[in-house]
């Protein structure tokens, strides 16, 4: 049986989530908080907490947070509802929705968000949820694009 858009949009989120939480835990359990494990010239683990959003935006926002995240999130399954048929609209769909549910689990348990990856110049340390966003945002302006490109031809 072949998995409708909606289909796919869970499964890509339900894959982030279960990554996301995986690692998360692995982390927890396995490095002390401030802590840091060189992995590679340039990246670090380092388990740090963020009571903010995407790579520490907004740190502090408490409940808001979750209220803002909850909004982007209907806002874009009802967009997506509207757009369904969109070719591969499916996977940044599926990876944004994933990357915010990974984030909203750890908000709601513990209230802030355990990040672990550290790369230099500074950059907030960050998790699989937030990858899975950030890549997601730029596959869909991807996706957005081609389609608008492929219309005008």
């Amino acid at each position: 049986m072949a998995l409708g858009a909606w289909g796919r949009v869970a499964l890509v989120a339900a894959g982030v989530v279960v990554l996301d939480q995986a690692t998360k835990a692995l982390v927890r359990s396995r490095i002390a908080e401030g802590d840091r494990v060189h992995v590679v010239p340039g990246i670090e683990l380092v388990h740090t907490r963020n009571s903010g959003v995407a790579f520490g935006a907004l740190s502090g926002g408490g409940a808001i947070v979750t209220v803002v995240v909850g909004i982007a999130l209907v806002a874009l399954l009802g967009y997506f509802a509207t757009h369904v048929q969109r070719p591969l609209f499916w996977l940044p769909t599926g990876m944004l929705v994933g990357g915010a549910i990974g984030n909203v689990i750890d908000r709601l348990r513990a209230g802030e968000v355990t990040d672990f990856v550290q790369i230099p110049l500074g950059f907030p340390a960050f998790n699989v949820a937030d990858m899975s966003i950030t890549v997601g945002v730029v596959v869909l302006l991807f996706v957005l694009e081609h389609d608008a490109g492929a219309r005008e031809r």
